[in-house]
Parts: C-alpha cells; sequence; structure tokens
C-alpha cells in the first residue's frame, strides 16, 4: 500500500474557484482502480492550505493515477488557482491496523 501525504497551497480567495475542479479530481481519483482513498482538506487554520490524503492499491495502481486525463487537467489548472507550492511525500506502508 501506498501513501501520499502533504500539502498544496493557494491563496485564500481563490479557494471558491477552486473548489469545483478539487471536486472534479477528488471524484475521478476515487474511482480510479486501486484508489482505496482521495482526499483533500482546508486546514482550519491556515485558509489557503489544503492537506492532500491518498493511499493507493499498489505502484501500478498510482503510476496509472499520474498518467490519468483528469490530473492533466487538474494540473493545467494550477498557474490560474495560482497553486504554486505543493509539498507530498509518498510513503510506503504495510496493512492497516486498527488503533
Amino acid at each position: 500500500m501506498l501513501l501520499i501525504i502533504g500539502t498544496i497551497r493557494l491563496p485564500p480567495d481563490k479557494l471558491g474557484e477552486a473548489r469545483p475542479a478539487m471536486e472534479r479530481m477528488v471524484c475521478a481519483s476515487r474511482a480510479e482502480p486501486g484508489c482505496l482513498e482521495y482526499s483533500y482538506a482546508q486546514d482550519v487554520f491556515d485558509a489557503g492550505l489544503i492537506r492532500v490524503t491518498e493511499v493507493w492499491s499498489d505502484r501500478a495502481a498510482l503510476d496509472a493515477h499520474f498518467r490519468a486525463p483528469h490530473l492533466a487537467d487538474w494540473r493545467a489548472s494550477w498557474p490560474a488557482l495560482g497553486i504554486g507550492e505543493r509539498k507530498l511525500v509518498l510513503y510506503e506502508a504495510g496493512e492497516p491496523k486498527p488503533t
């Protein structure tokens, strides 16, 4: 299992404009084979900070995601939305265990 955890940043005044593009990205990604979780969440203390969480079954699923048209569309929208800072980290994980 692979996890991608991190953040993207956009100007807070662009959040309303970005929301439809983020919704398209999240919905399309969640529908991909091998996507176990995909979410964006606005930080409650920093309006322009979006927290990203992705969980993928394996590398093949993640590689297919990287080639998906909706990912290219999402990235193409970044300049107009002011998205410039992106900090995402990939982790390999074992099977989930309850805490």
